[in-house]
């Protein structure tokens, strides 16, 4: 059963199970929505990197920061649409282009990406992208021009997210997912675990998440890349088990969603990526880089695919294709 009426101390109660049993239930649930040896493959393209004016702590496209990322403008649409293929070629079913942006604006920037969405929505995979906040007539110029999918973050919990940004309000985040859902865009939003929260607050991302009008179609949940020079560069690693914790419990309470795991790869081993499989997770990023962070190459996922009798899911799958 779908519900969106979930609690804080339901959802407590399921991320603070005993893990084994944590891991049966959510992987019971998963095969009741999904086919548990399909992944979804995807890539993220960073078609315009560095400069941003937010503040997000854990960022080192952040221009008030002091990292090796180098200020690109924006990428132009034939190049884009060769990385869209080669992407195909290696296995990739949904490309993500992301922006350094606060927010979009009605500009020439803006024209050159919808002709991008145009041009990869004909190859035939599930176009997403991320370029901050949206209002509701740019989210329905994407949507016309074939985007499939949106993602935005929460990042974290409500009561969290102002000690790691203050350029914009959680409200403002929400505003664009439901501006998104307004659109008929598919809706891809999670967060990062790992930026010095508690528990309460991992909870609490995943209460907002699970009790919007409708979940997400995407979950993506990321491991903190600590980067040089941004506030967060000293903080530890995560645990695969606090992985598989967020994981569980997101395909538990939000059973239809695609949960991805997404930044932190690149730190895991075979298996432990495996243990996030079991707890229901469906999909990567594929490709040397998730933006500007490091990501396991293509090589080394088609590996683990054949180990683990993993194989891509198809785009599309289960939705009807939205018309360019």
């Amino acid at each position: 059963m779908i519900r969106n009426n979930w609690t804080r101390e339901e959802i407590a109660e399921i991320y603070n199970a005993p893990v084994l049993e944590l891991i049966y239930r959510a992987a019971t649930v998963h095969r009741q929505h999904h086919d548990a040896q399909e992944v979804q493959v995807c890539t993220l393209l960073s078609v315009k990197t560095g400069g941003c004016p937010e503040d997000c702590a854990y960022c080192p496209q952040a221009a008030r920061y002091h990292t090796d990322v180098k200020v690109h403008k924006l990428m132009e649409v034939e190049e884009v649409m060769q990385k869209a293929i080669e992407a195909k070629e290696t296995g990739s079913t949904r490309f993500c282009m992301g922006a350094a942006w606060r927010e979009v604006r009605d500009n020439k920037d803006f024209d050159k990406v919808l002709d991008m969405v145009k041009g990869v929505s004909t190859l035939g995979m599930e176009v997403c992208c991320t370029l901050g906040m949206l209002s509701n007539e740019q989210a329905e110029k994407l949507k016309a021009a074939g985007l499939y999918a949106y993602n935005h973050n929460l990042d974290t919990s409500e009561e969290f997210y102002g000690d790691i940004i203050s350029t914009r309000t959680y409200k403002d985040r929400l505003d664009t997912l439901e501006h998104v859902r307004k659109a008929k865009i598919s809706v891809c939003s999670g967060g990062i675990i790992g930026m010095g929260e508690g528990e309460g607050d991992r909870i609490g991302m995943l209460l907002t998440l699970a009790t919007l009008p409708e979940h997400p179609e995407s979950v993506p949940v990321n491991a903190l890349v600590p980067v040089e020079g941004t506030p967060l560069e000293d903080q530890e690693k995560v645990s695969v088990w606090e992985m598989v914790r967020m994981i569980a419990t997101a395909r538990i309470i939000m059973p239809r969603a695609m949960v991805r795991l997404s930044a932190g790869r690149v730190r895991m081993t075979l298996e432990e990526q495996a243990l996030c499989f079991m707890a229901g997770a469906n999909s990567i990023f594929a490709g040397d880089k998730l933006l500007t962070t490091p990501n396991p190459g293509t090589i080394l996922d088609q590996a683990m695919f054949q180990v683990l009798n993993l194989r891509p899911r198809q785009a599309y799958k289960n939705l009807e294709k939205v018309s360019a």
